[in-house]
């Protein structure tokens, strides 16, 4: 018996589909064959399993974890919750070798999907892909593996609580603060953590509904931070703070409103990381401001740029010793005292922390940074096969021209104006482009350069398509 994927799920971070369309319980059954199968094959250990708040997640958990069982593998149950609790889980619980997270992120209502991990390092790329390879074959093996439950949300509020060790707690008596779970899976962690943290704490949408009925579960896009930042204006917090449906990303606003981006949170968090870990090595996505990677020299730091991607920015992580690293679609990952993946709700107590080490409000720390013109990150259809042929035609033309380019995920070119991104999309058939300057007409004159880039290939930017 064998089992054949709708190949659009197969992601190059995860697995990842439209419930009842692409991807339903089939599809986690046979997951958990192949999966289990791998992981009894390489020794054993339990796999953990955890699940977000959707509709569907349930369903393709009981699914999941028939089909770890079948394989012989032993299974760990921790029920509702956000990602980076399943990461938790599946490095401290005893006897777990693997992890499987049952979430659609920050993708709409509709969609679902799986996050896996091994051995303490992400499962992407060609990994994925053997999975499909794996069911259409039907290579896997039979057995009863035990299925046990176990909750972890206390011990895991524990371990984010110890990101405010050293941090004398009256002095945080002052700290007002609204959250935004936005009826993600972070609602129930949300509740428990506030409850033990010193200062006044409002939450937003705790309360775990997979139809999101306020707002899209993306923090990263300004319009789903609109109630967040009419709560903070309105109860004059210091700041607040947004995350994705499964907790894995954050987005924040200052005491006046302001959008607080990803690399500006990075920039913060680098801040106070070097001030205690002078010469640390702090990573930036290719999609980054340029202000990070200056501000990060400045400070007696040293920067990095690499891919996009969150499985990509863990494996360089760890690959270079960097104890930060920051994507701006918000994905934070910390590695001075915590465990190197990203933790939307763990940067967010770091957030806490590094006002009161620095001595600063997040709004002064925000106000202090050099103001930009960015655009937001545009993405239009393209071949899935043309999309790459056609960033190597941009990338053979800029190196004949002897731009100032970095070429490690897409072309990224510096120019006096600012600088541009082309790079072809990891997991759908788009072209992603973004450009940042200090004026207007610079970035019109960097806008202008990406769209003769695209029309020498035959291209041209349309309308946009989402994540």
């Amino acid at each position: 018996m064998n089992h054949s994927f709708d190949p659009t799920i197969l992601r190059e971070y995860d697995v990842r589909g439209v419930f009842g369309e692409s991807l339903g319980a089939d599809d986690a059954r046979a997951i958990g064959r192949c999966f289990g199968t791998q992981v009894v094959r390489a020794g054993g250990g339990a796999v953990v399993v955890g699940m977000d708040g959707r509709v569907s997640s349930p369903i393709l958990e009981h699914a999941l974890v028939e089909g770890l069982s079948a394989s012989g593998a032993d299974v760990v149950r921790i029920g509702l919750g956000p990602t980076p609790m399943l990461y938790f889980a599946a490095l401290t619980l005893p006897g777990v070798a693997a992890g499987i997270q049952i979430t659609g992120s920050h993708n709409p209502a509709h969609h679902n999907g799986f996050k896996l991990v091994r051995d303490g390092q992400p499962f992407f790329g060609e990994a994925i892909q053997d999975l499909g390879r794996q069911a259409q074959a039907g290579d896997w093996d039979s057995g009863t593996g035990t299925v046990r439950s176990v909750t972890v949300l206390d011990a895991y509020v524990d371990r984010l609580l110890k990101g405010l060790d050293g941090i004398d707690r009256p002095s945080l008596a002052g700290l007002s603060m609204a959250w935004d779970a936005g009826n993600g899976a972070a609602g129930p962690v949300l509740e428990r953590l506030v409850a033990r943290l010193p200062g006044q704490h409002r939450l937003l949408f705790a309360e775990v509904d997979g139809t999101f009925p306020h707002h899209h579960p993306d923090p990263t896009v300004e319009e789903n931070l609109a109630d967040l930042r009419q709560a903070v204006v309105r109860d004059g917090c210091d700041f607040g703070v947004a995350f994705d449906g499964d907790a894995d990303r954050i987005g924040a606003v200052d005491g006046l409103g302001r959008v607080i981006w990803a690399d500006q949170i990075v920039m913060i968090l680098a801040q106070d990381l070097l001030a205690r870990r002078p010469g640390a090595l702090v990573l930036g996505d290719i999609k980054t401001g340029r202000a990070l990677f200056d501000r990060v020299r400045a400070l007696g730091g040293q920067s990095q740029m690499w891919k996009s991607g969150h499985s990509h920015m863990k494996t360089r992580l760890r690959e270079s010793g960097a104890l930060l690293a920051g994507e701006m679609s918000g994905h934070v990952f910390l590695a001075d005292d915590w465990y190197g993946f990203d933790d939307g709700i763990y940067a967010a107590i770091r957030l806490i922390a590094a006002a009161a080490r620095l001595g600063q409000s997040i709004g002064d720390l925000r106000g202090a940074m050099p103001e930009t013109i960015a655009t937001p990150e545009l993405r239009f259809a393209v071949d899935e096969v043309r999309k790459f042929a056609a960033v190597d035609e941009v990338k053979a033309r800029l190196e004949a021209q002897g731009a100032d380019m970095v070429a490690i995920d897409g072309v990224r070119v510096t120019t006096p104006d600012g600088w541009w991104l082309l790079r072809a999309s990891h997991t759908q058939a788009v072209l992603v482009a973004r450009a940042e300057s200090e004026s207007e007409a610079g970035l019109a004159r960097l806008m202008q350069q990406i769209d003769t880039q695209l029309a020498l290939s035959g291209l041209a930017r349309t309308e946009q398509v989402p994540h």
